[in-house]
């Protein structure tokens, strides 16, 4: 299996929304396998298709702890979100060596379309919801960072800015 390279921010598909996928396909489902071995190398609990410069609205999400419970999104969208929220540092292998508390819903449903071409809505919690939410943004072209206040946005990207040099 071919494991595709992150794309580096700040490269402009991180910042584009992604295309929907019309029919999950052989080649999509190609394309969910090598971003599930590309996930589980970080190790990471999810990806989006963007962040490896594949433009179209595919996510893969395993916050299982024994692995191999991967769950493959086309076309993800938050139907339901709850009230109460919790917070997880996050961070983004196209950016590595930040991360930064952010505070989500601690739990929300999500309508997808799943790896059999089935609509599927599916509730996530604690971990799993913040990771989906989390690739949900992806492809919508919003970094992990963009929940943050513009001051410590501006602080987080100076630091990764210094961490490359």
């Amino acid at each position: 299996m071919t494991r595709r390279p992150f794309v580096p921010w700040p490269d402009n598909r991180l910042r584009t929304a992604a295309s929907t996928v019309d029919t999950v396909t052989d080649e999509i489902r190609v394309i969910w396998d090598e971003m599930v071995e590309t996930m589980d190398a970080m190790p990471g609990y999810g990806l989006a298709a963007p962040q490896l410069g594949v433009m179209l609205r595919l996510a893969v999400v395993d916050c299982s702890t024994d692995r191999g419970q991967a769950i493959r999104l086309a076309n993800p969208e938050i139907i339901q979100a709850s009230d109460s929220t919790s917070d997880w540092d996050e961070a983004s292998p196209n950016l590595p060596g930040i991360a930064a508390k952010i505070t989500r819903p601690a739990e929300v449903t999500v309508a997808f379309t799943d790896i059999a071409g089935n609509q599927v809505t599916r509730d996530f919690s604690g971990l799993w919801a913040t990771s989906v939410q989390h690739q949900i943004d992806h492809l919508a072209g919003r970094m992990y960072f963009y929940h943050l206040s513009g001051v410590k946005r501006r602080m987080l990207l100076k630091k990764a800015g210094k961490l490359k040099q």
